[in-house]
């Protein structure tokens, strides 16, 4: 049987085909080419059409198909992943009604901070693990107030990847896992959170049907079918937000195992069995993919915003020609970038700095000494010092892994990168060979009853290579640097 994978990004869309037999993946493809835009109607705002999602998604799957790489009748199962806390809503004739509010998106940090206190912050934390912050639930509170209009049409309210899977199906599902990315879930009493539900006046009506990760979310309909050349009937057996799901894609399923990504945003995630979260909820706490009412499974998740679209940023305005050039000319300069510091943010609110937006920040360049590759280092240096400080949080949360597991892509392409994040972070790396797509392949196969056990799925998955510490760590005194560059700013925006 071959398998559908769909990663649903911020900047694209990635579809590969897997081979559930051997765990190869046989092709991928990727719509659009260059990254898509997000719409920023006010400061600190940010949106996506999920419409265009629903197009780009499309055509990465025909894009996929015109590979003649398989035969797309032997497709038994399709799986999702998705850009997490995208607050999606659609009519009673599965109809958009407005552009989907993004996880990046500030609007609703007022309104999530004032029912942290109001509800109580022991009870958020212990119910939710969590601060209802700027989650999916006081983004839908916010069109509530905000825009009454449109919250009068509500017929169902969904993540992304639900809304993916309605337009394949014509069902629309949710998951444990989705509703506690978007704090609608109560973990102490396994249910929706009546708490959130009544403090923002929501209707558990726009709630849909609830169901496990693993569980079937519907079956192509025959009009989709016929449109992307697939079976009709097939199911729809997976969905997860995309951490959960690049967790999965590295086997990181057991209590003290770490994932980590830096694609738009960089996330360090780690896996408990225990209903825990951070006192001053800097780090959120999620369901996992393997999650059920039965057993905790809980992704202890640290996320920098302002991450890979620093980078990306950074090669737009400077012209270079790729990333392999930008990489290349960064490994020019010693670790430390000559005394070039870069506070990476700038993409909306940074949950680790207590929901603040800091902004991004260069320092320490000199027009007579400094260039274009000292600037490349230190936008990846201090991406990697973000995570750092991140790290130390999850540290202090009883996070103490032994390895970190992170697939060879986006920004972990770099060596510089790598190097800096092995040793500022102090722990072995290991590199896979995958992404969301596959990740998304095979939580389909598990789904589908393809594999007996994840972890069957996984058997013939290697690291590629695993990086030590050096021992040494040269990148000590700038970090240093970076984090009293970083308090500074800290203090200047109270």
């Amino acid at each position: 049987m071959l398998l559908l994978g769909i990663d649903l990004g911020t900047s694209s869309v990635k579809v590969s085909v897997l081979d559930a037999s051997n765990g190869n993946v046989i092709a991928s493809a990727q719509y659009p080419e260059t990254e898509a835009a997000i719409i920023s109607h006010h400061p600190g705002w940010a949106e996506q059409s999920p419409n265009q999602w629903w197009h780009d998604v499309k055509a990465a799957i025909l894009k996929l198909h015109a590979t003649e790489a398989y035969k797309p009748s032997d497709i038994g199962a399709i799986g999702i992943a998705y850009q997490m806390h995208g607050l999606v809503l659609v009519d009673s004739n599965q109809n958009v009604i407005r552009d989907s509010i993004i996880w990046c998106d500030n609007r609703a940090v007022a309104l999530g901070e004032k029912a942290f206190e109001t509800i109580g912050n022991n009870y958020c934390l212990t119910h939710l693990l969590n601060s209802p912050g700027n989650f999916t639930a006081s983004k839908l509170a916010w069109v509530k107030q905000n825009e009454s209009e449109h919250y009068a049409r509500i017929h169902k309210m969904m993540l992304p990847g639900d809304f993916i899977a309605m337009k394949l199906t014509g069902e629309i599902t949710t998951t444990i896992a989705a509703l506690s990315e978007g704090m609608f879930w109560d973990f102490k009493n396994n249910c929706l959170s009546e708490a959130v539900m009544n403090y923002y006046g929501l209707n558990a009506m726009h709630i849909p049907a609830i169901k496990n990760v693993f569980d079937t979310h519907g079956y192509v309909t025959e009009h989709i079918a016929s449109e992307l050349g697939i079976p009709k009937g097939i199911s729809v057996t997976y969905k997860a937000g995309d951490q959960q799901n690049n967790a999965l894609s590295l086997n990181v399923l057991n209590s003290g195992e770490v994932a980590a990504t830096a694609g738009t945003s960089a996330v360090i995630y780690a896996v408990s069995d225990s209903l825990q979260a951070d006192t001053a909820s800097r780090v959120n706490s999620f369901a996992h993919v393997n999650h059920t009412q039965e057993h905790n499974s809980i992704g202890v998740l640290l996320c920098i915003n302002g991450a890979g679209i620093s980078n990306s940023w950074i090669k737009n305005k400077l012209g270079a020609s790729s990333y392999e050039e930008m990489n290349a000319l960064a490994a020019s300069v010693a670790p430390g970038s000559d005394g070039v510091s870069v506070l990476p943010f700038g993409n909306g609110s940074e949950r680790m700095l207590h929901n603040k937006n800091i902004g991004a920040h260069i320092t320490g360049f000199d027009f007579n000494r400094h260039g274009a590759a000292h600037l490349f280092r230190a936008v990846q240096e201090g991406v990697v010092f973000a995570m750092q400080y991140g790290f130390k949080v999850l540290q202090q949360n009883g996070v103490q892994p032994t390895v970190i597991r992170a697939g060879k892509a986006n920004m972990f392409l770099s060596d510089v990168f790598v190097d800096c994040f092995v040793n500022t972070l102090g722990v072995p790396l290991e590199l896979y060979h995958t992404d969301g797509s596959k990740g998304a392949a095979f939580g389909a196969g598990y789904g589908a009853k393809v594999y007996a056990t994840i972890e069957e799925a996984f058997v013939n998955s290697k690291p590629l290579n695993i990086i030590e510490p050096s021992g040494t760590n040269s990148y000590a005194a700038a970090y240093e640097k970076w984090e009293q560059q970083l308090a500074l700013q800290i203090k200047n925006n109270q």
